[in-house]
């Protein structure tokens, strides 16, 4: 197995700009949904890369995760937002899990304070929402919104969380939580008992592979040591490494990364990567400048 990286896929138009692609997505026809902190939050592309349309102006606080439903639904984790929302392809809002306007207390454990992401169960058609920033928690609900349990608190030990980042479901109905800061993703059954874990945080599936965006290190005694990060790493469901893609430092040459943040394959086997780039390095450079956020790979 290898991966080729597709230079220049998903073009935008002359003065359009993603600032960074926080997540993407791949609906049943392959066409590509990437959610960004631009001005049109929302972008489709075509399996070619030819825009299709775009929505989410005005409507979104700040962009972080995004998940297509069964039935073609886009579900959006807004953090700032502290919100979930079910919308139609062509954006009309469903749904709205969360206080758009109230945060949870920080920690306490009830919805939101800045979700993250949301996994769907493919068993159950049940929603898995990770929160997140600034909570602990996993909060399970039914297909029509309603809240049916939550599990972790603050902490390291099995069970407990420091930034639950991302949430990913099997066939088997297992929801895996990428823990951030502990560096980690944990494996709980359908009720939250927890089950194991494996190192990284898990991102996309392809049967029974995981796709992992990891960060790079950000101090500074770290910054001439290779191979610790700035990458996407390919394991089986059982955590066993399969491969990684990505140089040994952080690059912007094609097939190099900033900062992957998000991952999605389509029905091909084609990787997509999103990358929060503005904030991980753009935002701090003097003058700061918008870094390539969104990269295909082919399956080889």
């Amino acid at each position: 197995m290898g991966y080729t990286p597709v230079v220049g896929w998903g073009k935008l138009s002359d003065g359009w700009s993603f600032v960074e692609a926080t997540a993407v997505a791949v609906d049943a026809d392959d066409n590509v949904w990437v959610f960004n902190r631009g001005a049109h939050p929302v972008i489709v592309f075509d399996k070619q890369g030819v825009f299709k349309r775009s929505w989410g102006e005005g409507v979104i606080r700040r962009a972080h995760g995004i998940t297509i439903g069964p039935d073609g639904t886009i579900w959006l984790t807004d953090d700032l937002h502290h919100t979930v929302r079910q919308f139609t392809p062509e954006g009309k809002l469903l749904l709205t899990l969360g206080d758009p306007d109230t945060a949870s207390t920080a920690h306490g454990g009830k919805p939101f304070n800045r979700p993250t992401h949301v996994a769907i169960s493919p068993r159950t058609g049940d929603l898995y929402v990770s929160d997140g920033y600034g909570n602990s928690r996993v909060h399970k609900y039914d297909p029509r919104g309603r809240l049916l349990k939550s599990w972790g608190e603050p902490g390291t030990d099995p069970g407990c969380f420091n930034i639950p980042h991302n949430i990913a479901t099997d066939a088997g109905g297992r929801v895996y939580v990428a823990d951030r800061e502990n560096s980690r993703v944990q494996i709980f059954d359908e009720n939250g008992t927890y089950l194991g874990q494996f190192g990284l945080a898990a991102s996309a599936r392809l049967g029974d592979l995981f796709f992992v965006g990891e960060l790079p290190s950000h101090l500074a005694v770290n910054q001439a040591v290779p191979n610790i990060g700035a990458r996407v790493s390919v394991l089986t469901i059982k955590g066993d490494l399969v491969e990684r893609i990505g140089g040994p430092f952080p690059g912007e040459k094609p097939g190099e990364f900033v900062a992957p943040h998000a991952c999605a394959v389509d029905s091909r086997g084609d990787l997509y990567v999103a990358e929060v780039a503005w904030t991980a390095v753009g935002s701090k450079e003097n003058p700061p400048r918008e870094i390539r956020s969104l990269q295909k790979f082919t399956r080889t």
